[in-house]
Order: structure tokens, then sequence, then C-alpha cells
């Protein structure tokens, strides 16, 4: 076994040997697989820039809609109201005024539906005011809900009321009962509500003076009456 040993040894470190030479040849004559180089980073900004996806268009609203004034007037002021909202209510008046001293030719309002969920009898008001307006009457209970809001914002049940105005405008009340719970009613409120989503609307009032919106600062009398002055080169 002790003379058998060296032998051993000598063949074992040949092996080794033999299998290191071929390991390294082996290394050099193989091709490496590349690794993948990194995607280079996207320019955000220049992606926006060189293929823009254009905004989508606004929801049409209720069609059609509720308009005063003159289809070819230079100056169309859309408002989303809710009869309930005391600014609303305030700018109400201010409206009609702007109406009466510029004239339907001039200046045209068009009424969006816009209850807001905080406001108690807000959608009852415009379920109303759409009722009516399947009678041709939307304009005089949209006048006599905001002009007598204060008699009606607080009650416990606003319908009573609501009923009386029908009255007082001359509607068959009967069919505006009917037609409070109608489909073309709901459907009516929910595309003016979808059309304000679509433009970005979160209160109200909210005003677009062809088709840009007004600062609410700007609905004050005196401004909005220079603003449409400006508009008219006037």
């Amino acid at each position: 076994m002790k003379r058998t040993l060296p032998f051993v040894i000598i063949a074992a470190v040949l092996l080794g040997g033999v299998a290191t030479a071929m390991y390294f040849q082996r290394s050099t004559t193989e091709t490496p697989t590349p690794t993948p180089a990194p995607a280079p980073p996207t320019n955000t900004a220049t992606a926006t820039n060189t293929a823009s996806t254009p905004a989508p268009a606004p929801d049409a609203g209720a069609e059609p809609a509720h308009v005063a004034g003159g289809a070819n007037a230079p100056i169309k002021l859309e408002e989303f109201g809710d009869f309930q909202c005391p600014p609303c209510g305030a700018l109400h008046p201010v409206l009609k005024n702007l109406e009466a001293e510029f004239g339907p030719e001039k200046v045209q309002v068009i009424f969006r539906e816009f209850p807001l969920p905080a406001h108690t009898h807000a959608l009852a008001a415009a379920y109303a005011a759409e009722a009516a307006g399947l009678q041709g009457k939307f304009w005089e209970m949209h006048d006599i809900l905001y002009e007598h809001q204060a008699d009606w914002e607080k009650a416990f049940d606003s319908r009573p009321i609501f009923e009386e105005y029908a009255k007082t405008v001359g509607l068959d009340v009967e069919q505006y009962k009917r037609d409070l719970t109608s489909d073309i009613v709901s459907r009516r409120v929910t595309a003016d509500g979808k059309r304000a989503t679509s433009l970005g609307v979160k209160g109200t009032p909210t005003v677009f003076m062809n088709g840009r919106e007004l600062p609410f600062q700007l609905l004050a009398p005196d401004k909005l009456k220079a603003i449409i002055r400006s508009e008219l080169g006037q």
C-alpha cells in the first residue's frame, strides 16, 4: 500500500491538470451568450409631445337643453345649477338682468341640472323643473323655485309646495305628478350630471361662457357684465 500511494497521487495530479486544461480550452472556444442591454428609459415628456392623445369630448347633456336666448347669440352662458343652492339663488337675478339688458340676440343662457347630495330637496326641485319642462314650462318653474327658495328649502316635505308652484305656472297637475317619476325626467337630470362631470364641475353655480369656465369670483354682477361687454367689444 505504501509503495503504490505515490503512483496514486501522481495519477490524481495528472488527471486534475488534464481536466483544468480542458476547462480553459472549452471556455475560450465557446461563444458566451450576451446579456440583453436594458431598454432605454422612456422620455414621458417626449412621448407625450410626439403622440399626444386628444382629450375626450364632454358629454352632451340632456337634449334638447333648456335655452333662453337666440341661437346665434355671440355670448352663450351655460350654468350648472342647484335649485336649493343659495349662491345659485343669488345668481338667478343677475342672469335675468343680463338677459334683459343685452337682449336675446346677444346673450343666450343654458341651464343644466346639477343637484348636490348635501341639499335635501335639490333633486326633488330638479325633477319638478324637468316635469314642468315636459309641458313647456321649464323656465316658469325654474324662476319660481329660485324666487321662493327661502319658502321651501327648510320644509320637511317640499312636494306639496312644488305642486302649488305647478298650479301657479299653469301646469296640468295630474300630468305633472305622473311625469315626476317618469324615466325621461330621471334621464334628463342624469344626462346633465354626466355632462357636468365630464367638464370637471365640482360645485354650484358653475358657469361657462362660450365654453370657458368662469371663476366663481367673476360671477359678481359688475364683473360678469364687464366680461360680457369686453367679449362683445363694447
